[in-house]
């Protein structure tokens, strides 16, 4: 299929051809008839994209902020192949379309397939042929809406929050800053309100139009139009509320609000405008200034959008979707009129043409559609409502174990997620490395699999994880994808004979961890790596070496200062992936064990309350300890990992992967500073590379991969139970 994307480093814009996204549960596929262009929000983001690297970091001090701390906690060169990474890839536009539903995912009983639909989300809506929309981020159309409407659903519920958070009663005045696409439509939603509007936009043919759809006086905001238009409707006394729709580096919408609003009155911000506030003349009236976020609440809550936990209506009237919803009713019945809005409607074929058009200023636009060709017959039944379109049936291969190597031939690899840890810390050592042939990349979102094939050099990518299973001349899968199909692709790709590298975790749940066990019993395929990288890191083996053998038991400290996610990481979707412990412990429990050279025989863990902060100790057969710190609530600025190690004497440690120190009785000794902090991933990957190659032992024995997955489930039971959990069975 075909999408827009564009290349943030570059500036590039391109259609791309990228694999069907798969149909994932709670959500549905949709096969786009219109999709909107919002230019505003996509033509910034697509001329930010045009700047210098300079122009770029000035226009995001947030991000530039997030580069500096990735700097403190990973050292200048990992954080930028970071960012260089995510800068040199496809990223994708839009976010408000119409389609027919293709497919329909389990969980799924409101709509079915052939149904049309509206679809909001910056990455569920894209300008492509097909997306899946989870649940709460897609509304049914009603009856009689034609979709190239209904494809201003998304934008409608901005407008319709904007206009919520105004609290605007009947028979007051609003005055509405900026008659672009968002403005217009707030002007309507007013008028349909009840409410008188004045618009201010310095395009005369935008007061025009917005005059056209309800407003009472439109002028430009430099003249005195928009003042005596104000004047005469409220007698003096000024605006019930200001709506900002406008953007740019200006301060005169927040100056002519402050100047026009009487007292007491509300100022929201829907746009993206620069916000100085003169203090005097906001405080003499003692405005109330209110932000509008996006389409409303539930926007950028992972749990509503993306797993379709509804809030209760009793509680939270109107959410994204009822938002969505309304708009579309208000449409239907004639209150909303959006066609005088649609300057264009574009093929989609001719899209970076379009945008071209609209960045150079040579198509003058308030809203621009695309029209999906291969699409006109059923966007055109639909409206008639059409029967059901045939979805067409995915063949999937056989798994079979995989044929012995040939000597000589390289070891053909196949990646199963293409995240931003798979593409900054393992393909770039895997791209490189000779001997080595990435076959294919298979992922859920076709954008992803189509940037990782482009950066890396894969021969194929695709979203049929079945297919690669069946291809025989595939050696190894990797499994980088979220935690919670980690044990089940694993267990897949086991009994389809191939050797598989899976990040942490191994499994979340017991059950899980007996399930890729059954499935190693089953084949008597073993060849398992879990992505316990730490004990490969060149300066903690050099510090092992030195510290030598020990004769008596061991005490181990290892504090991991892990810092708090961004809201809306799916880190926090504990829920379905987890918590963040049972995520990531296990580099932690497998570095001590290393250390330790022995299996933990129980857990006891404790936690602090209120946040995530816990307390692990692990004791091991020969009475070592290890006490694992593991908190979120530490200073960004201080190292992430600091290790110390204590025995007989002597103590090893290790600072951040940075320096490594070894102590004895008659001297000491420190490893030279490296020129990166180098957790290892390159010397595992080369480790499971030659074990894949040669048919040899891999890296970590099976028992010690398990050991280690059992004691990071331990941690949950004893915090449950609020007591020490004996690992049964432990070496």
């Amino acid at each position: 299929m075909k999408q827009v994307v564009q290349n943030y480093k570059s500036g590039e814009l391109a259609l791309l051809d990228v694999p069907v996204p798969g149909c994932k549960p709670n959500g549905v596929l949709v096969r786009s008839a219109y999709s909107l262009i919002s230019t505003g929000t996509e033509l910034m983001k697509v001329s930010e994209a045009g700047m210098s690297m300079l122009g770029k970091a000035r226009s995001r001090p947030d991000q530039v902020a997030k580069v500096v701390q990735s700097v403190a906690t990973n050292g200048v060169p990992a954080t930028y192949r970071k960012v260089m990474g995510k800068l040199d890839s496809y990223t994708p536009l839009g976010y408000s379309l119409c389609g027919v539903v293709e497919q329909v995912g389990a969980g799924i009983d409101d709509v079915k397939v052939g149904d049309l639909v509206a679809c909001a989300g910056n990455e569920h809506a894209l300008h492509a042929e097909l997306n899946w929309v989870p649940k709460n981020l897609y509304a049914p159309v009603p009856d009689g809406l034609a979709p190239r409407h209904a494809a201003f659903g998304t934008v409608g519920s901005i407008a319709m929050q904007g206009v919520r958070q105004g609290e605007s009663r009947l028979g007051e005045v609003a005055l509405v800053v900026g008659l672009g696409l968002i403005g217009q439509l707030v002007v309507q939603l007013l008028a349909a309100s009840g409410v008188r509007v004045v618009g201010a936009d310095p395009d005369p043919a935008r007061c025009e139009l917005a005059e056209r759809l309800g407003a009472t006086a439109c002028g430009d905001p430099a003249s005195a139009a928009v003042e005596n238009a104000v004047a005469e409707l409220t007698g003096g006394h000024g605006v019930d509320q200001v709506y900002l729709a406008a953007g740019g580096g200006s301060n005169q919408p927040v100056e002519l609000a402050a100047r026009l609003s009487r007292d007491r009155g509300r100022v929201v911000d829907i746009g993206k405008c620069r916000l100085d506030l003169p203090w005097n003349a906001y405080y003499e009236k003692e405005l109330d200034v209110r932000f509008s976020r996006s389409y409303g609440p539930g926007r950028y809550d992972p749990e509503y959008e993306l797993e379709g936990r509804d809030y209760p209506i009793g509680y939270v009237r109107w959410t994204e979707r009822r938002n969505l919803a309304c708009f579309l009713d208000l449409a239907a019945r004639g209150r909303v009129d959006v066609e005088p809005l649609i300057s264009h409607v574009a093929d989609f074929d001719d899209a970076v043409e379009t945008y071209r058009s609209l960045k150079d200023g040579e198509l003058k636009a308030v809203a621009v559609l695309f029209r999906y060709p291969e699409q006109k017959e059923e966007a055109e039944a639909a409206e008639t409502q059409a029967p059901a379109v045939t979805v067409p049936a995915v063949r999937r291969g056989t798994a079979a174990p995989a044929p012995g190597r040939a000597a000589g031939a390289p070891v053909r690899l196949a990646f199963v997620g293409a995240g931003n840890y798979a593409t900054s810390m393992l393909l770039p050592h895997l791209a490189q490395r000779d001997g080595v042939e990435l076959s294919t990349v298979v992922t859920t979102t076709a954008l992803s699999a189509a940037n990782a094939k482009r950066k890396f050099g894969f021969a194929e990518a695709t979203t049929d994880l079945d297919a690669v299973l069946g291809d025989r001349s595939v050696d190894a899968v990797f499994v980088v994808t979220r935690h919670s199909s980690h044990a089940e692709l694993t267990r897949k790709a086991l009994l389809a004979g191939k050797a598989v590298f899976v990040e942490k975790p191994l499994a979340l749940t017991e059950d899980e961890l007996s399930g890729v066990l059954a499935a190693v019993e089953e084949s008597g395929n073993d060849r398992i790596q879990v992505g316990f990288n730490r004990r490969f890191a060149p300066l903690l083996q050099e510090a092992r070496k030195r510290f030598g053998a020990r004769t008596g038991p061991a005490s181990l400290r290892y504090l991991v200062n892990a810092g708090r996610l961004d809201h809306g990481s799916w880190y926090l979707q504990q829920g379905a992936e987890g918590s963040r412990f049972a995520g990531e412990g296990g580099h932690f429990i497998d570095t001590a064990s290393w250390l330790l050279d022995a299996d933990p025989v129980s857990v006891y863990a404790v936690a602090a309350p209120g946040n995530e902060d816990l307390q692990v100790v692990l004791r091991y057969p020969d009475g070592s300890t290890a006490a694992i710190s593991y908190v979120t609530t530490g200073a960004p600025g201080f190292p992430k990992e600091t290790l110390d190690l204590v025995a007989d004497g002597k103590v090893l440690r290790l600072d951040d992967f940075v320096r490594a120190s070894v102590y004895d009785r008659k001297r000491w000794v420190s490893s030279r500073l490296p020129k990166t902090r180098d957790k290892g991933q390159s010397a595992e990957l080369a480790a499971f590379v030659k074990a894949v190659r040669t048919g040899g032992p891999m890296p970590v024995p099976l028992e010690s991969l398990v050991a280690t997955t059992a004691a990071t489930l331990a941690v949950r039971a004893g915090l449950a139970g609020g007591a020490p959990v004996t690992l049964a069975g432990a070496r």
